[in-house]
């Protein structure tokens, strides 16, 4: 039994947490067609398999590419289930179905996430907005108290800091940050301390 993460009247977004590295996935439903999407296939496939055929799922929006993100990409595909990625990404994937430029609109029933590129943890890190609600999942680009891994090959920190003030930092303040693993935030508690993190150099 799952219990809603966040819920309105037109949509339900529901979080697991799999894997040894404990990453958050999400499904996000829309409560008036039943369509839904999942947020990173990242682990723990036969649970994702279930939860994907509960609610309907038919379709994976990958964050980035960072292999704990996508340990169930294959099962998830095996079963006729579309994963999607950012272009620059998609090579570390085993296999997809799209690619997800930066700004364009996936529709799941009538709920709108728009694509936001965030490279800096990865070159091809994406963020989705839930457009109409106070939502956005920040993947490992943005966590409570900072940035995301930047020590890591393909990844840089002035491109992230880069990624999160002009694409994120600029979303209203009550926007709930949703990332890849751990506890979430919101744009408003992170953003005045964009510049200790800058000085800090992580």
């Amino acid at each position: 039994m799952m219990t809603a993460h966040y819920e309105t009247t037109d949509v339900r977004i529901d979080k697991l947490v799999v894997g040894p590295f404990e990453n958050n996935v999400f499904v996000v439903r829309d409560k008036n067609s039943g369509e839904a999407v999942l947020i990173d296939a990242a682990n723990e496939h036969q649970l994702l398999l279930d939860v994907c055929r509960r609610t309907g799922v038919r379709r994976v929006l990958t964050t980035h590419g960072h292999w704990d993100h996508i340990q169930a990409v294959t099962a998830m595909r095996d079963a006729g289930i579309e994963v999607g990625i950012a272009d620059a990404d998609a090579a570390m994937l085993p296999s997809y179905d799209f690619t997800i430029p930066d700004n364009e609109v996936l529709t799941v029933g009538g709920l709108r996430f728009r694509a936001i590129h965030t490279p800096g943890h990865t070159p091809g890190s994406t963020c989705f907005e839930l457009e109409g609600h106070p939502v956005v999942f920040s993947g490992d680009t943005l966590f409570p108290g900072g940035a995301g891994n930047t020590a890591t090959k393909g990844a840089s920190f002035a491109e992230i800091i880069s990624s999160i003030d002009r694409r994120l930092f600029t979303l209203p303040a009550e926007t709930l940050v949703l990332p890849g693993h751990g506890l979430d935030t919101t744009v408003g508690t992170e953003r005045p301390n964009l510049d200790t993190w800058i000085e800090r150099g992580w």
